[in-house]
């Protein structure tokens, strides 16, 4: 099994590939410090899995976990992340991961979860699952009770992202590969969209959809 890592933090990715090069069957292809080298090294490397950190700068777990199964759908994605809101977990697991491993577990937990998701299933961990079946049991009782979706397209989420991280829009453009028109016009679609017309209340926004946790 060919692993990529992707994580913002180099001790973390270091770490983990001296673990998982313990394991008899299980290698560490290559390393990406942010979602869209992540994309781009799946790309050259085409890795059978990915270990993803959920929250990195620049393009996030989530939005990578959707680009990366769009380039290559038969990959395998786990999510490895400090964070168990659910907003989080239910957010990657659309985009196409397969498992959410919380960073605080033994590596044991990891190992198990990358042979459950190589064999087609799904893994979480005790904590998260938890997490969703509380969020089931609440909304099931409860008459009103919706799943919430968001309005925005990816690259609308993707350019939320950048503004809330402090992007100018001149950077936003160089970091997506687009001009500074097209991002002025997707900025004004999130604010339509979202009815929300400043940086602060955008970047609210932004960090209780999960898009960042600055």
């Amino acid at each position: 099994m060919r692993i990529l890592l992707a994580d913002d933090h180099q001790m973390i990715r270091e770490g983990l590939k001296v673990l998982l090069e313990r394991e008899d069957d299980l290698e560490a292809v290559g390393e990406a410090e942010d979602g869209e080298q992540a994309v781009g090294l799946v790309d050259s490397l085409r890795p059978d899995m990915v270990i993803m950190d959920v929250v990195m700068p620049g393009v996030n777990g989530i939005e990578a976990t959707r680009k990366i199964v769009g380039l290559q759908p038969d990959i395998k994605i786990i999510a490895l992340s400090m964070h168990t809101e659910k907003r989080y977990v239910t957010e990657i697991l659309k985009s196409g991961a397969s498992g959410y491993v919380l960073k605080d577990s033994a590596f044991d937990e990891l190992s198990r979860a990358i042979q459950v998701v190589r064999e087609g299933k799904t893994y979480l961990s005790p904590e998260i699952s938890g997490v969703l079946v509380e969020d089931y049991v609440r909304r099931g009782s409860s008459a009103t009770g919706q799943p919430v979706t968001t309005p925005l397209s990816a690259r609308e989420r993707e350019v939320l992202q950048l503004l809330a991280e402090g992007n100018a829009t001149k950077d936003i453009a160089e970091k997506l590969g687009v001009s500074v028109k097209t991002v002025e016009t997707h900025r004004h679609r999130i604010m339509r969209k979202l009815g929300i017309f400043n940086v602060a209340e955008l970047t609210k926004y932004a960090i209780r959809e999960g898009l960042t946790d600055i």
